[in-house]
C-alpha cells in the first residue's frame, strides 16, 4: 500500500515592514495610522519629524493657540526623528531631521523596512526620505493633497516644476491619490509610468457618526446657550477664518436671503472657528442688522459634533481647498453639504442636488439659490443629509487599507493585497 504523497506546506502571508514619514502628528491621520497598525501582516512604524502638535503650537489660520483633545500618539508604533530645526509649523525647512539614513538602513547590512510611504514631497525632510529610500533600495508609496487648480505661476516656475517632477517621478514607485482631482494630478505629472493605488482621504466615520448622535442629548442646551429658536433651520460654517475660505460670502448670501428689507431670514448662521478675517467678518454681520448671526470661536474636534447636530445644512465658501474634511465630518452627521466647484472633495463626495449643492466659487447668488435649494422645507433638507450620509459610508479606513495594501502588495513581492 502506497503511503499518501505529504501534503505541501502552504506557504505563509508576507509581512511587510512599513515606514511612514510625516512631519508630526495630525489629528485627521491618527484613527487611520491605529487603523492600519491593526493589519497583522502590515508592521508599521511612524516617523514624526516634530511634536509640536502634541505640545500645543499657535495655529496661524485660526490665529489661537491649538492643543487638540483627541488622541495623537495612541495606538500605533512611533518615533521622533533628532530634530535640527523645528518652527512650531510645518514648511520646507520646519521640521527639520537628522538621522533618517540611518534609520532606515537599519542594522546587519539589511533595511530596516520593506517600504516608505511619504506624506508629500515639497519640504527637504520629505525628499531627504525619498532620497535615502532609493539609494537603500526601498520602495517609496507617495501621497500629497495636491491638485492641478493651483495658484498661477510664471513660465519659468512651471518649467521648474515640470523638471523637478520628471525626477522625481524615478524616485517613487507608486502614488496614493486621496481622491480624483489628485489623481488627475499626478497623472499629469506622471504620466503612466507611476501606478496609482486610490486611497481615498477620509475620517474616522465611526467616531463622528457617534459623535453626532450623541450630541443629540445635547441640542436643546446648545441652542439655550446659543439663544436658539429650536424651530428655526440652521446655516454652519466651522473652519479657519481666512481669506481663502470665503466667509464674506456665505454672509453676503445670507443676507440675500432676506424676504424683505429689514426682515431677518427664517435660518440662523452660526460661524464656529476663528482667524485674520474674524474682525472683518463680525463687522460685516454686524452690518446687516440681523441677530441672527452667532459667532462660537473656535472649537475643538471633540466639540464639532455638536454644532453638525444643530445644524440642517453646511456650508465651505472656499477658494482653493485641495479637499476639505470637514464635509466628510459633517456628511457623518447626515447633514446637506454645500461647497465652491473649486473644493476638491466636491466630485467625490457631492452629488448636486442629491446629497448637497455645488455652486461656481465666488458667485453669491448661486450660493443663495443653493441655500433656498436645500432648505425649501425641512424634509427636503433632511432627504439630502440622510443621502450625504448614505454616500460617506464608502469613503472610509476601509478602502484606504484596501488602496494601501494593493500597493504594497505591487511594490512588495509575496505580500497579498
Amino acid at each position: 500500500m502506497n503511503a499518501e504523497p505529504e501534503r505541501p506546506t502552504p506557504c505563509a502571508k508576507r509581512r511587510v515592514r512599513l515606514a511612514y514619514l510625516v512631519s508630526h502628528p495630525i489629528q485627521y491621520q491618527a484613527p487611520l495610522l491605529r487603523r492600519i497598525a491593526q493589519e497583522p501582516d502590515i508592521d508599521l512604524t511612524v516617523l514624526f519629524g516634530s511634536d509640536f502638535s502634541v505640545r500645543g503650537y499657535r495655529d496661524a489660520g485660526f490665529g489661537v493657540g491649538v492643543k487638540w483633545d483627541v488622541p495623537l500618539l495612541d495606538g500605533y508604533k512611533h518615533e521622533f526623528l533628532p530634530l535640527l530645526r523645528d518652527q512650531g509649523n510645518v514648511s520646507v525647512a520646519s521640521p527639520l531631521n537628522y538621522g533618517i539614513v540611518r534609520r532606515l538602513r537599519g542594522t546587519g547590512g539589511e533595511p530596516a523596512f520593506d517600504a516608505l510611504w511619504v506624506h508629500g514631497y515639497a519640504t527637504i525632510n520629505a525628499m531627504h526620505g525619498i532620497l535615502a529610500a532609493k539609494a537603500l533600495g526601498i520602495p517609496v508609496l507617495l501621497r500629497a493633497e495636491s491638485w492641478l487648480r493651483d495658484r498661477e505661476r510664471s513660465g519659468l516656475k512651471l518649467a521648474l516644476k515640470n523638471a523637478f517632477f520628471a525626477g522625481l517621478k524615478n524616485l517613487v514607485d507608486a502614488v496614493l491619490p486621496i481622491g480624483s482631482l489628485n489623481a488627475e494630478y499626478w497623472r499629469h505629472y506622471f504620466g503612466d509610468d507611476v501606478p496609482q493605488f486610490l486611497m481615498p482621504y477620509a475620517v474616522d466615520n465611526a467616531y463622528f457618526t457617534q459623535r453626532a448622535r450623541q450630541a443629540e442629548a445635547g441640542r436643546a442646551s446648545l441652542q439655550a446657550e446659543l439663544a436658539l429658536d429650536p424651530a428655526r433651520p440652521v446655516i454652519l460654517f466651522a473652519g479657519k477664518m481666512q481669506t481663502r475660505k470665503h466667509c464674506n460670502h456665505l454672509i453676503e448670501a445670507y443676507a440675500l436671503l432676506s424676504p424683505a428689507p429689514g426682515i431677518e431670514p427664517r435660518p440662523y448662521l452660526i460661524l464656529v472657528g476663528d482667524g485674520e478675517e474674524r474682525a472683518a467678518l463680525q463687522r460685516q454681520a454686524e452690518a446687516t442688522g440681523f441677530r441672527s448671526i452667532r459667532f462660537c470661536g473656535f472649537r475643538n474636534q471633540s466639540e464639532l459634533p455638536g454644532f453638525f447636530d444643530l445644524s440642517s445644512v453646511f456650508v465651505l465658501p472656499s477658494r482653493h481647498e485641495p479637499w476639505g474634511l470637514i464635509v466628510n465630518e459633517v456628511m457623518n452627521a447626515a447633514r446637506a453639504v454645500i461647497v465652491t466647484d473649486d473644493v476638491g472633495s466636491a466630485p467625490d463626495l457631492i452629488e448636486d442636488g442629491v446629497n448637497g449643492c455645488i455652486y461656481a466659487a465666488g458667485d453669491v447668488v448661486a450660493l443663495t439659490a443653493a441655500l433656498r435649494r436645500v432648505l425649501q422645507s425641512p424634509e427636503s433638507a433632511a432627504t439630502m443629509g440622510k443621502r450625504a450620509y448614505e454616500r460617506i459610508q464608502s469613503w472610509s479606513f476601509e478602502q484606504d487599507v484596501q488602496g494601501l495594501r494593493k500597493a504594497l502588495a505591487h511594490i512588495a513581492p509575496g505580500f497579498v493585497a
